[in-house]
């Protein structure tokens, strides 16, 4: 399937306020939230990005929306370049791609009726306004709130949360985009609702041929949504392969803690401790080579020296490690 986003060695630093130290020598500190990221995504395609929370994983998904600049690098949407987007292409672009947000409390306006917030996207794109209640209400089926005529007029505090997610997705879909970007999308959800969330998100997924990115910690969401992920360390990917593939059989020691920090059903049933150390280290000064290497039980004294690219691996993976262990079959 031919690439519908493509990223090339993207790098974003966020410059952070100095000391006076810093100032007298000239140093410019910065957050370097991701690293030379590269990948694509085919069109159709479902991809989760995970890792711990200050991985990258939100600033990669803002980038890919043209919310964010990046410091360096190239990202493209079907074959046009992000940086080259301005006026009526931008426009374009952005009523192609669109973001369903993680908090659906703080994503909506609380002074806009229901029917606002969801005909807003349609309003900004010049759609001429006949249209839009028509829209609305297709927008409404499609998150399965078909008897929406009795959300319309209400206001965001009048509705449960997992009716404001459907809502929130509903926005997102009242375009008929092309490429959805889904950061933590119900982590702020009862589990009791998460489930039929992501039912509904995977079905319209489907029924709409979205490509669909997911942005999440948990190993287990999106091992129902997603056929690929991509596993991400301190802005650098460290692992690209097949959901289920990682999950049963993770190559990279960072993904294998992630999969070992899953909860189990069975509260009883024993836990092996993770197999990292350490802490996550400051993102103004990542280590050398490996960003990995500090808290990683295999590390040797080539991690410090060279940064190990993604190289193929057996299952279809692609694995940022120097263990000979992580490409074995």
């Amino acid at each position: 399937m031919a690439a519908l986003v493509e990223l090339r060695d993207v790098v974003k630093h966020f410059p952070v306020t100095r000391s006076l130290g810093e100032i007298l020598s000239g140093a410019r500190p910065a957050v370097r939230a991701l690293d030379g990221v590269s990948f694509d995504i085919g069109a159709g395609d479902a991809i989760a990005i995970v890792g711990e929370s200050g991985c990258g994983k939100t600033t990669l998904g803002r980038l890919m929306l043209k919310l964010t600049e990046p410091t360096t690098g190239a990202i493209a949407f079907a074959g046009a370049a992000l940086a080259d987007l301005a006026g009526d292409r931008l426009r374009d672009f952005r009523r192609q791609a669109q973001l369903v947000f993680q908090n659906p409390f703080d994503a909506l306006n609380p002074r806009f009726t229901i029917y606002r917030a969801v005909a807003e996207p349609l309003l900004n794109a010049g759609i001429d306004k006949g249209e839009h209640a028509d829209r609305v209400a297709t927008a409404f089926r499609r998150v399965h709130l078909a008897d929406g005529d009795r959300y319309l007029d209400r206001y965001p505090h009048q509705l449960s949360g997992g009716q404001l997610q459907r809502v929130v997705l509903a926005r997102a879909l009242v375009l008929t985009p092309r490429f959805l970007v889904a950061d933590e999308p119900v982590s702020m959800l009862d589990v009791s609702v998460r489930a039929g969330i992501l039912a509904l998100m995977r079905e319209v997924r489907d029924a709409m041929g979205l490509t669909a990115v997911y942005i999440s910690h948990d190993l287990a969401l999106v091992r129902y949504l997603c056929e690929r992920t991509l596993v991400m360390y301190l802005g650098r990917i460290v692992e690209d392969g097949p959901t289920d593939a990682i999950v049963r059989r993770p190559r990279h020691p960072y993904t294998r803690a992630l999969v070992a920090a899953v909860p189990v059903p069975d509260a009883d049933q024993p836990r092996a401790p993770l197999p990292i150390k350490g802490s996550v280290p400051d993102a103004r000064a990542l280590p050398s080579g490996c960003h990995f290497r500090d808290r990683c039980p295999h590390a040797m004294s080539r991690c410090a020296e060279e940064t190990p690219p993604l190289r193929p691996a057996a299952g279809g993976h692609r694995v940022a490690c120097h263990l000979e262990g992580a490409f074995t079959p």
